[in-house]
């Protein structure tokens, strides 16, 4: 069964039509979905689910209760060994909801460190995301660092500062890159193998 990490920014108060239309693609395909207990798109999230009654939902939340809870559904707590409270303690269950995931849905400001964090994330583990920037009502489906690039650009200088010390962007794009490069040479090498073979 697919499943599907949805979550985003704290700071937007309303899911736009294209984000609900989205989403409800997702519900009428039976996809499992995994959603946080933060503010903002979290509960939003939880809002429209409950009101769609959808019951193929698991809650994620660090520590052992939910900050909100909307629906009858599961939760899956997770432990973390951070200050609680701090950004790095609520992480944990992000991370857990990346690992737990095949794919994702992230409605973003063009500001938030902690939504994009979650893109880069779900690349590390080799899956993909379609991110809904919420400035610009557009989608983008990020697969890689170029995209992820893309993605990037429509941040304020003053919001890729905040990234780059809050989750250290730039340190994260450089390893996404350098392995999308190792596994193009990888298959690359491979490639060359299989042809030498073929013609041996």
């Amino acid at each position: 069964m697919t499943t599907v990490f949805i979550a985003g920014s704290i700071s937007i108060r309303q899911l736009a039509p294209k984000v609900q239309e989205r989403i409800m693609n997702i519900v009428r395909q039976d996809f499992e979905i995994v959603v946080g207990d933060a503010d903002g798109v979290d509960t939003l999230i939880q809002q429209f689910l409950q009101d769609l009654k959808y019951p193929r939902v698991t809650l994620f939340c660090t520590g052992n209760a939910p900050r909100n809870k909307l629906g009858n559904w599961p939760v899956q707590p997770v432990a973390s060994r951070h200050a609680p409270g701090s950004r790095a303690y609520f992480t944990a269950k992000d991370l857990a909801m990346a690992e737990a995931a095949d794919s994702g849905l992230m409605i973003w400001d063009a500001r938030s460190s902690g939504t994009l964090s979650n893109v880069i994330e779900l690349l590390d583990r080799k899956k993909y995301c379609w991110t809904f920037v919420d400035t610009q009502q557009v989608f983008h489906a990020v697969k890689g660092a170029a995209a992820l690039e893309a993605l990037i650009g429509y941040m304020t200088p003053s919001a890729r500062r905040q990234a780059e010390a809050r989750i250290g962007l730039g340190k994260k794009m450089a390893a996404l890159s350098s392995r999308e490069q190792q596994m193009s040479l990888l298959r690359e090498d491979v490639h060359t193998a299989q042809s030498s073979y073929a013609s041996a």
